[in-house]
């Protein structure tokens, strides 16, 4: 019997990759064959208006004998719908479904739910819809794979997220989060003034025994209001979050244009969302009004130690964040080239320290939305906190996005944190202090409201089994809100976003002071061995990197870890020579850990490694050829 053959698109528009990715590598395990469109046909579905792109997405269909076409996109619905429409009936058209007599057997699309219900509303219900959530297992049987043909490592089985998912099911069905109370912090001299700091409120908090601090990311943004007004209705919000005393520590979410282009003229420029500040002035009036709460917002993507000294003198900013590798070429939300990005960061941290400020290396993620594995999440947590630490920077605020990728197996998921931390605290001495800083994935959140609130009181338990016999930590929580799959945050979504995390983190603590403790002890020797496992794969390529690349912790080292291959990426979308080394790898979910794959085969320390080195002779030549054009 022929095997269905699948081919996977989404418009170039839309940035998000990883649930495309998902799906190809979960077929792939199975035995199908996946296409995945290249650029030029994504670039066709940006405008399906235009006959020829229609053309060239049905020609692409017939020439590659698709079976099952598959589209993602999650921005607008309105757009998604039109989208949809227009290659369904191009392909109908052309009769390609095998009703007609082609070889087409489905159509599906993966999207928000409002755009799913247009889709099956007005294009047709025969389209198979999936609006997030759905284990790994379901999406398959929805997509007509047999069981038999279903690989067991990839099967969930996650029993320490079942137990925990009731426990959070208990605490938002029964309403225990409703009359949660802000945390009370012991007041001190500088308390909300331009000389707090965050190690002055997390020395303040642990002293009250109100840990952990909660920071989240607020960015409301209208496309139907001016520049103006949109900074006007951000500062009035701040004033409803502060009052409301539930947020410590609030991160504005900036706009693309605010990080690119601060000061400038914005005339004719689209502004795509988040807080459009534009001026000193505008921080200051944000800061002021977000009075006692501390501040923070993104770097910026270019001018970034300037940019780093407005943050510093107009918002007292409570920590830095750079993503060293990120947010240039690579991932296309910023113009510099790599190396040039690399150099401008560290040339930043080094100002930073000056400055005795918190910095917060925005770094591990990054590579795990890019399909890493986790041993490079690892390392690359590892790397960026030394790279501090000789920048001379004295309080590094590690964070740690769980459930990335969203179908890592919980005790994974544990172990993945606890190995990173166990590798960074090791850096920690008299001037080198790390405070942990966790949150829940990006795309973890199931597009149902209230499925999203279980997730949220089950994450935030989670938080507390990193390091399980510590009440003092996770020192930070970064909420992110349970509206994250479906729309922007309000104060009020926060303010009752922040009460189910802080009821999950205090109910799991008092079930387990109880002497309830069989959740976490259940599982602890897996967790425990799966954690040395990843901390001694880490070590040994963290060992050869500062073997074979001179000055590792530099821009020009850093830039040679990332083009020889020694953090691997195998779904960057840059799709440049100069980092083919990085993208050579597949990756896969393994009994609920992210390993790398060649060839469908999973990768030993020593393959890696040595693949790694093999490629440090034209890496160097990279290097070379960069420098001599800078």
């Amino acid at each position: 019997m022929k095997k269905r053959i699948f081919g996977l698109m989404k418009p170039l528009v839309d940035a998000h990759t990883m649930g495309i990715y998902l799906v190809e590598n979960l077929l792939k395990d199975c035995g199908f064959s996946v296409i995945r469109a290249s650029k030029e046909i994504e670039t066709a579905l940006n405008d399906v208006d235009l006959k020829s792109n229609c053309d060239e997405i049905v020609d692409w269909i017939k020439n590659n004998k698709i079976n099952a076409v598959g589209i993602s996109y999650r921005l607008d619905p309105d757009t998604a719908m039109h989208i949809v429409d227009m290659v369904y009936h191009a392909v109908n058209e052309e009769g390609l479904f095998i009703s007609q007599g082609g070889e087409l057997e489905f159509f599906f699309y993966a999207g928000l739910p409002e755009s799913c219900e247009k889709i099956q509303k007005y294009v047709s219900d025969k389209i198979r819809v999936f609006r997030g959530g759905e284990p790994p297992e379901n999406t398959l049987f929805r997509l007509d794979v047999p069981m038999n043909m279903i690989p067991r490592s990839v099967i969930s089985m996650d029993l320490y997220k079942e137990e925990l998912m009731r426990i959070a099911g208990k605490i938002i069905d029964d309403g225990l989060y409703f009359d949660e109370k802000p945390a009370v912090i012991k007041a001190y001299a500088e308390y909300g003034t331009d000389g707090d700091t965050i190690e002055k409120r997390v020395k303040s908090a642990l002293e009250s025994g109100s840990l952990p601090l909660i920071r989240a990311h607020f960015g409301p943004f209208s496309i139907n209001k001016s520049r103006q007004e949109n900074v006007d209705d951000f500062i009035d919000q701040c004033r409803v979050i502060a009052k409301s005393g539930y947020l410590d520590i609030l991160s504005i979410g900036s706009s693309q244009l605010t990080q690119e282009a601060f000061g400038e003229d914005w005339e004719g420029r689209i502004n795509g969302g988040g807080v459009p500040v534009n001026s000193e002035y505008e921080y200051r009036c944000i800061k002021e009004a977000a009075r006692p709460m501390l501040v923070r917002t993104y770097a910026g993507t270019k001018g970034i130690r300037e940019l780093a000294r407005v943050h510093e003198e107009s918002l007292n900013i409570s920590w830095h964040a750079l993503s060293l590798w990120w947010f240039d070429e690579l991932d296309g939300r910023g113009p510099n080239r790599l190396l040039d990005n690399l150099e401008e960061h560290i040339d930043t941290i080094k100002f930073i320290a000056s400055c005795d400020r918190a910095f917060e290396a925005n770094v591990p993620h990054h590579f795990a939305f890019r399909g890493c594995d986790d041993v490079t999440y690892v390392a690359a947590g590892y790397l960026s906190a030394k790279l501090a630490k000789e920048c001379g920077i004295r309080t590094f605020i590690l964070q740690n996005m769980l459930n990335t990728p969203k179908h890592l197996w919980g005790i994974q998921d544990l172990a993945k944190a606890r190995a990173m931390l166990n590798l960074v605290r090791e850096l920690e001495d008299d001037s080198f202090k790390v405070l942990l800083q966790t949150r829940a994935g990006l795309d973890f959140f199931d597009p149902d409201e209230e499925e999203a609130k279980k997730q949220l009181a089950f994450v935030s338990c989670m938080m507390d089994d990193i390091e399980p016999n510590n009440e003092n930590s996770p020192e930070i929580v970064h909420v992110v809100s349970y509206s994250e799959a479906i729309k922007l945050s309000t104060p009020e979504i926060i303010d009752e976003s922040i009460k189910i995390s802080r009821k999950a983190i205090l109910e799991y603590r008092r079930i387990k002071k109880s002497g309830d403790r069989s959740i976490i002890e259940k599982q602890n020797d897996e967790i425990e061995k799966r954690r040395e496992r990843l901390e001694k794969s880490a070590r040994f390529r963290i060992k050869n990197m500062e073997d074979y690349i001179e000055n590792l912790y530099s821009a020009s080292g850093l830039y040679l870890a990332f083009v020889a291959g020694w953090l691997p990426t195998p779904y960057l979308w840059n799709d440049s020579e100069e980092f083919r080394f990085s993208r050579a790898f597949g990756s896969k979910l393994e009994y609920g850990e992210a390993v790398l794959t060649r060839n469908g085969k999973t990768m030993t320390d020593e393959d890696r490694v040595s693949l790694a080195i093999g490629n440090m002779a034209e890496a160097e030549k990279l290097l070379s050829d960069r420098q001599v054009l800078i």
